[in-house]
């Protein structure tokens, strides 16, 4: 059974410096895990319930690039243009890859085919983005902390992988170039 943990939740992330870490532990989560069908395949999508002598540790975001758009996009203006993504970070910190994400409301824009460039920059630097892995967090049965958020007294931390929403606005201004970013 191959165990993947979906994790939303919304905070804003300025940009890091090499010893800036981001705190997601304060988001909203929704855990849920996904199991194998057996043949290697996704299988359905079911809540994750955390044991009582388990507690659970968010991802930290350590090295960040923000997107740079350079060449990609001749345009001299566009009014603020927001593209989301789906970053899947495996159990080692690393991204896997990422998605466009399409369905809701405020991302439309990165499925228009003029904003292609936004999307791929957005996917270039979180291709090099790095965090510490989430994890599960095993106590002994009986002592479990009262904050089981960062694994201290666990007998045993199981990293885990985790998918991250984020949220790119892209503006230009008289060929100005800017990004800002926010996880969701």
């Amino acid at each position: 059974m191959t165990l993947t943990l979906l994790v939303s939740g919304c905070a804003a992330h300025q940009p890091l410096t090499t010893t800036d870490t981001v705190d997601t532990r304060t988001e909203n989560v929704n855990l849920q895990r996904l199991r194998s069908d057996g043949d290697g395949g996704a299988g359905a999508v079911q809540p994750y319930q955390l044991q009582s002598s388990q507690g659970y540790r968010m991802p930290q975001l350590y090295a960040a690039p923000d997107p740079v758009l350079g060449d990609r996009d001749p345009r001299r203006e566009l009014a603020p243009t927001m593209v989301c993504l789906q970053v899947v970070v495996d159990a080692d910190g690393r991204v896997e890859r990422s998605l466009a994400l399409l369905d809701r409301a405020e991302c439309k824009a990165g499925g228009m085919p003029e904003n292609a460039p936004l999307v791929e920059a957005a996917q270039a630097a979180v291709a090099q983005w790095r965090y510490s892995p989430a994890a599960v967090c095993h106590y002994p049965a009986g002592h479990v902390p009262g904050d089981r958020s960062d694994c201290t007294g666990a007998e045993r931390v199981e990293p885990v992988p985790v998918s991250l929403l984020y949220a790119f606005t892209f503006e230009i201004v008289k060929g100005k170039q800017t990004v800002h970013r926010q996880g969701r």
